[in-house]
Formats: C-alpha cells, sequence, structure tokens
C-alpha cells in the first residue's frame, strides 16, 4: 500500500537538501511569529521597515564572508579586524569634519587603503596557520579588538564630538555620527510606504556593492580565486597561486568588513568602539550560514536571504514573545541559539558533510 505522507517527505527532503535544516527551519518559525504577529495586532510594516534597515546595515558585513570562503580560508571570524580598520577610518573622517553623502563616501574611501595593507598583513598570517584558519582568525580578531582598546586611548584626535569631556583625552566610548555623516544616505534618497520611511539609499549601496561582487566572481580574477580555494592542490597542478588566492580574498574580506561597519554605523547613527568589535563577527557569519552557504559554497543569494531571515525572526520575536510572556528575555535567548546554533551545526557538517 502506498504511503500517503510520501509526497510531503518527499518534498521535505528535497527543500532540506537543497536550502539546509538553518534556513528551512529558521523560516518555518519566522511564519509563525509573523502569525502570532497578526493575532496580536503588531505593525507588519514596521516589522518591515526594520527589517530592510537592518539589512542596509548588516548586509555589508555579510557580504565580507563572500570571498574569505571563495578563497578558502572559511568563515572569517576575523573580520574584526576589517572593522577595526573602518572604525578608525570613521574616527579620521569625523576628525576631518566630512559631512552628509559626501562625507560618507569619503570615509570609505579613507578606510579602503587602511584596510587594504591591514588585510594583506592579516592575509600572510593566514597563509602560514593553514587548516587552523578559523581558530585562528578568532584569536588574532579578539586579540586586536582588545589590543585597539589601548590605542583608542591615546591616538591624537581632537574633536570634541570624539573626545571625553572631562580631561580631553582618549575617545568615548560611543561616539555620535548623526550631525556628521550618519544617516546621510536614507535623508538623502528614501521612499514612503505605508506611511514609514523606508532606507532606500543604503539599500542601494548595498546592491552596487553585492553586484560588483557578483561581478568579481564571474571575472577571470574571481573565477581563479574560486578554483584556488575549491581545490588548491588542483590549482597548484595548473599553474595557480594558491596562496596569492587566499590573500586577495582575505584582503577583500578585511575591505568589505571596514566598509561594512561603517554602512552598520550610518544606520544606528554612531560608533561603539573599545569592545564594541569584540563579537561583531558571528552576526554575519551566523546571517550567511542562515542563507544556505557552507564552509566552501557561497553566493550573493545566501547572503541577501540569510540577513533578511536572521533579521526578521530578530525583529519580530521581540514584540511577539514579549506579549506572550512579558517579564521574559526570550528574544535574547533566541538571537544566542540562533547564532550560535546555526555556526555550530556548521562546524560539525565542515568534517563529512557536502
Amino acid at each position: 500500500m502506498k504511503n500517503p505522507l510520501a509526497p510531503i517527505g518527499s518534498l521535505w527532503r528535497g527543500t532540506t537538501e537543497r536550502f539546509g535544516y538553518p534556513k528551512v527551519f529558521i523560516t518555518l518559525f519566522l511564519v509563525l511569529l509573523c502569525v502570532l504577529a497578526v493575532i496580536q495586532g503588531q505593525s507588519m510594516p514596521g516589522f518591515l521597515k526594520d527589517t530592510l534597515t537592518r539589512l542596509s546595515m548588516i548586509g555589508v558585513l555579510t557580504l565580507a564572508m563572500v570571498p574569505g570562503i571563495v578563497s578558502g580560508i572559511g568563515l572569517n571570524f576575523g573580520v574584526s579586524i576589517g572593522i577595526l580598520t573602518g572604525l578608525l577610518a570613521g574616527c579620521i573622517g569625523v576628525e576631518l569634519g566630512f559631512t552628509g553623502v559626501g562625507g560618507f563616501f569619503l570615509t570609505n574611501l579613507v578606510a579602503i587603503p587602511i584596510s587594504t595593507i591591514v588585510g594583506l598583513g592579516y592575509g600572510w598570517l593566514l597563509n602560514r596557520v593553514k587548516g587552523d584558519e578559523m581558530t585562528v582568525s578568532t584569536y588574532v580578531g579578539f586579540s586586536m579588538v582588545s589590543l585597539m582598546c589601548i590605542f583608542w586611548l591615546i591616538l591624537p584626535f581632537k574633536s570634541p564630538i570624539m573626545i571625553w569631556a572631562i580631561g580631553g583625552k582618549g575617545l568615548r566610548n560611543t561616539i555620535a555620527i548623526k550631525d556628521t555623516f550618519g544617516q546621510a544616505l536614507d535623508n538623502f534618497l528614501h521612499i514612503d510606504m505605508f506611511g514609514l520611511q523606508m532606507p532606500l539609499g543604503s539599500l542601494i549601496w548595498l546592491a552596487i556593492l553585492c553586484f560588483l561582487m557578483w561581478v568579481f566572481l564571474r571575472s577571470k580574477a574571481g573565477v581563479t580565486m574560486s578554483a584556488a580555494g575549491d581545490n588548491p592542490r588542483f590549482a597548484r597542478a595548473i599553474g595557480i597561486n594558491v596562496n596569492k588566492q587566499r590573500l586577495l580574498g582575505t584582503t577583500l574580506s578585511t575591505v568589505l568588513g571596514a566598509i561594512g561597519i561603517l554602512a552598520y554605523a550610518h544606520g544606528f547613527g554612531f560608533f561603539q568602539l573599545y569592545v564594541g568589535p569584540l563579537n561583531m563577527p558571528f552576526i554575519p557569519v551566523a546571517a550567511v550560514l542562515i542563507g544556505g552557504a557552507t564552509m566552501r559554497r557561497v553566493t550573493i543569494s545566501h547572503v541577501i536571504s540569510g540577513t533578511i531571515l536572521m533579521q526578521a525572526l530578530l525583529i519580530i520575536a521581540l514584540p511577539v514573545i514579549s506579549k506572550i510572556v512579558p517579564d521574559g528575555a526570550f528574544s535574547e535567548v533566541i538571537r544566542i541559539i540562533v547564532s550560535n546554533g546555526v555556526i555550530l551545526y556548521a562546524l560539525t557538517r565542515s568534517g563529512g558533510g557536502k
């Protein structure tokens, strides 16, 4: 007798094999939260705006995972090194008086050469610890954040926006940039939907960067880097310098990390220094894994879909669960489970998974 549930089982297997268990389960959980939100009378347009805003802020940092995975270094837990260079460039931009949309792009131009130099050194290090890149990158990232806690206190910045009010030495923990170039893109170019202002400018900036990465991956340089990351032994046999391609991927990831933190701070309207960047790599790593990426395969669609799913889940979970359990902190528990759980899942699959 034919099993009536066989088509459902086949559909489930096909879906999970195509998209991965994290993406499928989180999508189903998100649908459940949306249904509960509608029943509770929550503002779905408000959730949409917040999700798009978070997409424009986190998307570039998630994009920074792409060149690292493609080049073979794996998940770049050391993207905090690029984040630090971006924060340094942001402080330089504030010090020089950059404002508005032009100020935002000028700050990005300052970040690119700084992050390129640092990325080359970081890539050189990873080429000497092959097989332990994620462990070493995590350690180096944490160490650099700790080291910069000293430098934030001794760097010779003078802007009253940044330095401590009493004593005038060292940078503050939080530096407001709303009066400089914070949210400049969204104020310059936005669209009104459902009576809410959608961050069109930031979304266009993310789309441009994703398009440039998509073009690069299909160029000769991108295909060469993909070949080196996918099968280093074969790449060496056909004359590809694998170390050079890994260095390129690491540097690109570091540069995108610097640009990404500027987009992140631009959306929030402030920089967070000192230990602020310490755990930030886990956000884009979890997002790209939720999108369906693996330790060796990633696409732009993984970046976009993963960021949307993760941020939508976190945004909707807080008000929905708070109405069900007013005194609980389940939204933070969900964030920890989602971000760390998908990373753990990916690491367990990396040994024997496809």
